[in-house]
């Protein structure tokens, strides 16, 4: 065993914060700050710090799963992988390429995404593959490549922030979600800057605001569309700007127009004053940016929401300008690179649209297939969960839990209920891998090497640190064997650097170039932003830590103004059900908590979900603190105790989601798709509340 600390990357969320790993006794490690990575200079927040606990036999799976006789019993490897092969066969010779699904998500590498779309496409010759990184940040991503012609988190450092002049920073908790990021914001004011946050509710972040504009869930569209009205009706439009370096303008105006101040006020809850008041602070400094999170992106019109936010950055000349710009706060560990590579529905290695037939050339000549063998695009990552046990019967599932994560979480278990197959690989023996017939245990991120691509586009190497405990096997090595035993005996190595430069290749010339990144590089260089080609002297292109700074990547170098209007919520409230229910995260858990709700530490500062109302609403109910609340939607009850503050606006409720069971915030939540992301309304439902009787 090593006695060195490994320099690595934490495994959580999409900071990729940077960490020291130290082996200790009992096949864990020991984490210990990493000052020089300029993400977080050192910092760590709870889940970082205690993300060693997971690596423990104790909550982990170090054995294959097979279910005999309706129960999951260990067995041996080649029992699990021989079944899996068979049941994916079948379910193939029986109902087709299609009847079969892949399931993603977004904590796994470049490496294993990449393979994973590869071995659905190649091997089992199947359309149906999505991820979960679908519900995170596919709104930004539809109308950031809309606009721009390309999309990337945010298009410069985190270390710009600090510099510029004023930040929206739009339906993000940060302090809760990415604790080590607040210190940018933070040094923004220091600096003399201002921050502005939008969230129905006063969170720790909006806590830091020079002004929080409190908008009715939904309604963060006709926001942003209020806000450039303003814009134009006080002549703060960079007319310059507008003319030499966009297009669409005057269509985009006129739909702005159509929003006056007083209707914005009576549809979002936002007042005049504060409307005017966040132009001021927005449009007087020199440089400004607008960042959007889950927010506005998880709506059914979560495009056009991010669109007019993109659009007042336009307006304003704050686009494509040094400290100046328009970015999205990717939440997963490798929410970004995760759909560059292969495992969304329609894309291929490099961002590349699987329809395109030069793009598919392209990749099937690295892959060394006949172009024409490729699926064409899949169904949506809420549509492939719905057609499970329909056109769907079988299911590989990697790195998701979506009994706990998907909308709908009630309808979406009962399908994995109906599936003639199921095969999940995971760490732990997560809600969703309860309901499988083979369930195979794969190595973590302290027990591998990888990249991974942080919400800056920085790619990143995570190193392995330890061994992996006996019965453990890597996902890509999971992938090797279930290809050599369906027919496909070269072309999944299990080596994550050969996948890598493989991915290189394939890669190169799409949009997100890796082509002149390596393994190398990463180890000596704290990241390198892509996109990063290949250069004449093999692999010596500087990255791209700042785009649009010339030109943006449309054919004509010019963005898109997209004329959008405001519009209701697929589900506004009623009589039957008066409230909203809006969802989100706290800060000692993570996502569908399948690995945070394993750790002591972090149960013991979040034990279990709650039901956030304001005093007034709880008054009407006549719910005191801690009381159990009923949750009712269309789709299900969750019941949770009642947490009241005036926090959260008095015709709002709020649910964190990471918690399955009676507190299940996601039996709730509505499966309405955004037309273009097909991104789901995590984020405003009707509900009523109902007491509960002990």
């Amino acid at each position: 065993m090593q006695n060195t600390a490994t320099p690595t990357h934490c495994p959580y969320c999409a900071l990729q914060c940077g960490m020291n790993l130290t082996p200790v006794p009992g096949g864990t490690v020991e984490v210990s700050e990493r000052a020089d990575f300029p993400v977080n200079r050192g910092a760590l927040c709870g889940k970082g710090r205690t993300a060693p606990a997971v690596l423990s036999s104790r909550v982990r799976l170090t054995s294959p799963l097979v279910r005999s006789e309706g129960t999951l019993v260990p067995a041996t490897w080649d029992e699990a992988l021989d079944r899996v092969a068979e049941g994916l066969r079948r379910t193939r010779a029986e109902h087709g390429p299609d009847a079969v699904g892949v399931f993603g998500g977004g904590g796994l590498t470049n490496e294993k995404a990449y393979t994973l779309g590869k071995f659905a496409r190649v091997v089992l010759g199947t359309s149906q593959i999505d991820y979960n990184g679908r519900f995170c940040m596919s709104s930004a991503a539809a109308a950031g490549t809309k606009a721009f012609g390309l999309d990337r988190g945010l298009p410069f450092p985190l270390e710009d922030i600090p510099r510029t002049g004023c930040v929206i920073l739009v339906g993000s908790n940060l302090a809760e979600t990415m604790p080590p990021s607040l210190r940018f914001f933070n040094e923004l004011k220091e600096n003399g800057g201002t921050l502005i946050v939008v969230d129905p509710r006063r969170t720790k972040t909006a806590e830091q605001a020079d002004l929080h504009l409190a908008p009715r869930p939904g309604t963060d569209l006709a926001l942003a569309l209020g806000l450039l009205h303003l814009v134009v009706a006080e002549g703060r439009v960079d007319e310059e700007y507008v003319a030499g370096r966009t297009v669409g303008w005057e269509d985009a105006r006129a739909a702005a127009m159509a929003h006056w101040p007083e209707y914005v006020e009576r549809i979002t809850g936002v007042s005049v004053p504060q409307l005017r008041e966040a132009v001021r602070l927005f449009c007087e400094p020199e440089n400004a940016m607008v960042l959007t999170a889950r927010g506005p992106e998880q709506q059914s019109k979560g495009t056009d929401t991010v669109g007019a936010w993109i659009n007042l950055c336009l307006a304003t000349g704050r686009a494509g300008r040094p400290l100046s710009g328009y970015g999205c706060l990717t939440g997963q560990g490798n929410g970004q690179g995760g759909r560059e590579h292969g495992q969304k529905a329609d894309q291929l290695p490099g961002y590349r649209k699987l329809d395109d037939p030069a793009a598919r050339r392209h990749v099937a000549e690295v892959w060394g297939v006949d172009p024409d063998s490729l699926p064409g695009p899949g169904r949506s990552a809420y549509e492939l969960l719905d057609a499970l046990g329909g056109d769907v019967r079988a299911l590989l599932l990697m790195g998701s839990n979506p009994v706990v994560s998907a909308p709908g979480a009630g309808h979406v278990e009962e399908r994995f209920k109906a599936l003639d197959f199921l095969v999940v690989c995971d760490i732990v023996l997560s809600e969703t891998a309860g309901h499988a017939d083979v369930v195979l245990p794969v190595t973590q991120w302290a027990e591998e090497s990888g990249t991974t691509t942080n919400l800056e586009g920085r790619v990143l190497l995570r190193r392995r640190a330890i061994t992996p405990p006996d019965g453990v096997r890597s996902d890509l090595e999971v992938m090797h064997e279930l290809a050599d035993r369906l027919g496909v005996e070269k072309g999944f190595p299990t080596d994550p650097e050969e996948v890598f430069e493989e991915l290189r290749r394939a890669s190169a010339g799409g949009i997100a170039d890796y082509s002149g990144i390596t393994y190398r590089r990463l180890a000596e260089e704290d990241g390198v932003f892509w996109p990063c080609p290949q250069d004449a002297a093999g692999d010596g292109h500087p990255g791209t830590p700042r785009l649009f700074l010339d030109r943006f990547a449309t054919p004509d170098g010019r963005a898109r103004f997209v004329p959008v209007s405001h519009r209701a919520i697929a589900e506004e409230p009623d009589a039957e059900y008066p409230v909203l229910l809006t969802t989100g995260r706290v800060v000692a858990q993570y996502q569908s908590g399948a690995q945070t709700r394993r750790v002591d530490e972090l149960n013991a500062a979040a034990p279990g979900p709650f039901v956030e109302l304001h005093p007034r609403l709880a008054a009407r109910l006549g719910a005191a603190e801690g009381d159990p609340v009923a949750v009712v939607s269309r789709r299900g009850r969750a019941v949770a105790p009642a947490r009241i503050t005036t926090a959260i606006r008095p015709d709002t409720v709020f649910m964190p989601f990471h918690w399955p069971g009676e507190g299940r915030a996601n039996t709730l939540t509505n499966p309405a798709l955004d037309p273009t992301s097909r991104m789901p309304e995590f984020k405003a439902c009707a509900v009523r509340l109902e007491a509960v009787k002990s």
